[in-house]
């Protein structure tokens, strides 16, 4: 009964629309329905002659015996013929019978004549006279021989009268069986439903398939794809509390202590996993916790486009010793946030994220950084987040609701339990949003005043009203600029240490994953087994110009063979700018 239950509450939808359509069908078949009247008329058996007591009672037993039998001959043609022909129905005696009903009252005398007929008066005339020639037939059968009188006697003791309202069709009553029969079918469609569509939706879904705590509920936002990064665009919105309340829970979660290391991966693509882990990523470290990004998805990566920084280099460097991790990890926004990319797509993924470098390169992150967020491939299509998730703490598996099916999910999380990775807990992503119960109250709780000056009140999302230029965030440019104060190694050819007349670098567009022959990013060719990648150099600093009177100390760019045209600070953006310093500890 429980588990109809859940799936009445789950499928209410097509439950209610039956049950509605049940309640219309039925009212509409009553009304069209032509108006019965029924009336009865009753008649008292009585026996007479009786000279004697004993005689009496003996007689009202034979009247007992034989009520039966005078109520079976109401419904007769010779009984009927008579009321056809005395009220000149135009009707033969056996249609008369069929609205005709006669049945004695248990354990007396009385015999109830009951009429039907969409005439109310007629009904009413048609019950009488059928008592009357019943009395007139059965003295004639009980008369002996015909001669003298009859011992049983008849009387009309109640007489039917034209009824004041119809007897069918009745409208309540209808409604309410169809009513009842649409929402059996209704409760037939929804277990068909349950049974037919494994799909994800709940919270109740996930508790079917896994035992695993579901430590995050994500709603379903039309501007998802627009404001990716809700948090930094709109944190005062719903899901930026939801990815909070996903940062709590996970805080809570007793990660062995020491290096905290978690891989965010899901079943199948598309359900919101490197989304998940960016905006889980930004709210750890506005949490004053310091945060390293690392984009794992070496097949098809988007860390770097959604942030809006140089993706060519990265994790892939790393990996195949070209780098360091100060080299290549790059700052984001004015938190302890740092981010490294994909670097090049390689040939073979699965073998690097699988190799030793990459249980190194987590094992040293781990104890340079707070919180170390891997964003994985999805595991169905491939192996590659099972193999990091083995290395790390656990894995954050993201279930999109409505997208990933129950036995889906069971598979991904028997992949993760093969490899003894340990599962964090599941986040239920682009969920109905009274799945979310703070938003049943707050669809956007924040602030009456507001910084920048708009009307007081409640408001919607709020990077609608945003500048396109704000919704990143103040402080989170689209990418680097070119040879200003990009880090050397973006640049294609030689680096800082190049000898004079070394032709020209030139720049790797911003987020691309390939580059030219000699570039800094360049995909591994069919048949090459590796990738190449151009000769790394320490980049050297210049210490800034001395405050003057009359301007006040800009930031000087980093010097290089290519000689860059200053960029003024007031074009740069607030100080959350990405810098070429190499990112340190701050340990």
């Amino acid at each position: 009964m429980t588990e109809y239950l859940r799936i009445i509450r789950k499928q209410w939808v097509p439950v209610t629309v039956l049950a509605i359509a049940g309640i219309v069908l039925a009212a509409g078949f009553a009304l069209t329905r032509t108006p019965a009247y029924t009336t009865s008329s009753q008649i008292f058996v009585s026996f007479h002659g009786a000279e004697s007591t004993s005689e009496l009672a003996t007689g009202t037993t034979y009247v007992q015996r034989r009520v039966v039998s005078y109520a079976n001959l109401v419904r007769s043609p010779q009984v009927l013929q008579s009321v056809v022909e005395e009220l000149g129905l135009d009707t033969t005696p056996g249609e008369l019978a069929s609205r005709v009903q006669a049945a004695p009252v248990t354990d007396t005398v009385l015999i109830d004549i009951t009429v039907t007929d969409d005439d109310p008066t007629l009904a009413a005339r048609i019950a009488n006279t059928v008592a009357e020639s019943l009395a007139v037939r059965v003295d004639e059968l009980e008369t002996p021989q015909q001669v003298g009188d009859s011992p049983v006697q008849l009387q009309l003791v109640r007489e039917a009268v034209p009824p004041g309202s119809a007897s069918y069709p009745n409208v309540p009553v209808m409604i309410l069986v169809g009513l009842l029969l649409g929402a059996a079918a209704g409760v037939a469609v929804a277990v068909l439903r349950e049974l037919v569509d494994t799909r994800v939706r709940s919270e109740e879904d996930l508790s079917a398939v896994t035992d695993a705590a579901v430590i995050g509920t994500i709603s379903l936002d039309d501007e998802a794809k627009e404001h990716p990064l809700v948090v930094q665009a709109s944190p005062y919105h719903t899901r930026s509390e939801a990815f909070r309340r996903l940062r709590t829970n996970l805080q809570f979660l007793d990660l062995d202590g020491g290096p905290q290391a978690i891989v965010v991966t899901s079943s199948v693509p598309d359900e919101g996993k490197t989304t998940t882990a960016i905006n889980l990523a930004i709210t750890l470290a506005d949490a004053d916790a310091k945060v390293l990004l690392v984009d794992a998805d070496l097949r098809r990566p988007s860390v770097a486009g959604y942030l809006g920084i140089e993706g060519s280099v990265g994790l892939t460097t790393l990996l195949i010793q070209r780098a360091t991790v100060d080299e290549v990890a790059q700052p984001w926004g004015s938190a302890g946030l740092y981010v490294i990319p994909s670097g090049a797509v390689p040939p073979n993924p699965a073998e690097l994220v699988g190799s030793r470098a990459m249980a190194t390169l987590i094992r040293e992150t781990s104890e340079q950084y707070d919180y170390v967020v891997i964003d994985t491939p999805p595991l169905l299509p491939v192996t590659d987040a099972a193999l990091i998730a083995k290395m790390t703490s656990g894995a954050l598996m993201v279930a999109g609701a409505g997208q990933v099916r129950r036995e889906q999910l069971r598979h991904s999380l028997a992949n993760l339990s093969a490899v003894s990775a340990r599962v964090l807990g599941v986040v239920l992503n682009k969920a109905g949003r009274e799945a979310d119960a703070y938003s049943a109250g707050y669809y956007d709780y924040r602030p009456h005043a507001e910084d920048d000056g708009e009307p007081k009140g409640r408001r919607g999302l709020v990077g609608r009203r945003r500048r396109a230029s704000d919704r990143r965030g103040p402080s989170h440019a689209a990418a680097p600029a070119v040879g200003g104060d990009r880090p050397r190694w973006f640049g294609v050819g030689g680096g800082t240490g190049d000898a004079a007349g070394a032709s020209r670098p030139t720049d790797v567009p911003a987020g691309s994953a390939t580059g030219t022959d000699g570039g800094a990013v360049a995909a591994g060719r069919a048949g090459a087994g590796r990738i190449r990648f151009p000769r790394l150099t320490p980049l050297r600093q210049t210490p800034p110009v001395a405050d003057t009177p009359a301007r006040t100390a800009q930031p000087t760019p980093v010097t290089s063979t290519d000689t860059a045209d200053p960029v003024d600070s007031t074009d740069q953006g607030p100080a959350r700018h990405h810098t070429a310093e190499p990112s340190t500890s701050r340990r």
